[in-house]
């Protein structure tokens, strides 16, 4: 299996560690467009060799799209236009819609799988990729009825090789779904990450920061060339969860304003029942585990 992956970053750099390790993966391309992420990728062994974007593409049987998704716009449908025609094409990206519209008319869409793995940390680079990032994650795959069966299955045999559970949904429900799961909470941390900076003592603060306020906001570390673009892209669904965020929020306030710590205590053990559904006791997907990949639908 030739499998080029285009970004080598915290996700394309784990993926080509896995995949390799895996053997799913004989042959490992890279194609990055900075030269120091490539020439890193090649001194930790990421990959076999790093080709410009033409080279890089011809011939292979995988070609995984790894980048930031302002940048995708620009890469998929160079990479459709230039692969051959059995080569199968996926993608990583946290938004889905704009890009599966952008190629939806594409003579080459079947060979196209719009996915999107649940996983990844605020680190980014080369030198972020980890081992098993994606094992016991949800990977979920966008348009399925779009893409030509032998495609769809190579990625879901790659996800199944990753140790991923698949979801299956629209591009559009995607974007709705995350932005609630993924895009809200970086946007809370950035947020409170600048709250916190702009106190006038906020040296003592941090002084006093602990395990709490670090595990909270340390999605505010991510990378603004990888947020900003899918904050453009899903802004819609990202400002709705936003509303609702801050609907819960003006709920805290003002029961501490009016001391009404009755209706606080009510919301902390509302809050609370997010452990059994965090912990899979009521579950708003069925597994059918007879299906070789790990099936999700839509509990009706």
């Amino acid at each position: 299996m030739k499998v080029t992956i285009i970004g080598l970053g915290l996700i394309g750099g784990s993926l080509a560690k896995d995949l390799r390790s895996s053997k799913f993966a004989t042959e490992l391309t890279g194609v990055d467009s900075s030269e120091i992420h490539a020439s890193e990728a090649l001194e930790l062994g990421l990959v076999d060799r790093v080709e410009p974007f033409e080279k890089g593409i011809k011939n292979a049987d995988l070609v995984i799209i790894a980048i930031p998704v302002d940048k995708e716009l620009e890469v998929l449908p160079a990479v459709l236009d230039g692969i051959d025609r059995n080569t199968t094409v996926t993608d990583m990206g946290s938004t889905k819609k704009m890009i599966t519209d952008l190629v939806k008319n594409h003579p080459k869409r079947k060979q196209f799988i719009p996915a999107h793995p649940m996983s990844g940390t605020e680190n980014s680079g080369p030198t972020a990729a980890i081992d098993d990032l994606f094992r016991g994650k949800i990977a979920i795959i966008c348009d399925h009825e779009d893409s030509g069966p032998q495609h769809l299955a190579l990625i879901e045999k790659m996800f199944q090789v990753l140790g991923m559970d698949i979801a299956y949904m629209s591009s559009d429900d995607q974007d709705h779904s995350t932005a609630f799961v993924s895009h809200l909470p970086h946007a809370a941390a950035f947020a409170l990450a600048n709250a916190v900076q702009a106190k006038e003592d906020r040296n003592i603060i941090f002084d006093l920061a602990s395990g709490g306020f670090r595990s909270t906001v340390r999605l505010a570390k991510s990378s603004c060339s990888m947020w900003k673009p899918i904050f453009e892209q899903n802004n819609q669904y990202v400002v709705n969860s936003l509303n609702v965020y801050i609907q819960h929020l003006q709920q805290f306030r003002d029961c501490m304003k009016n001391n009404e710590f009755d209706k606080l205590e009510e919301l902390i053990l509302n809050a609370n029942k997010i452990r059994t559904i965090l912990d899979g006791e009521n579950p708003h997907f069925i597994k059918n585990e007879e299906k070789i990949v790990k099936l999700y639908t839509k509990s009706k």
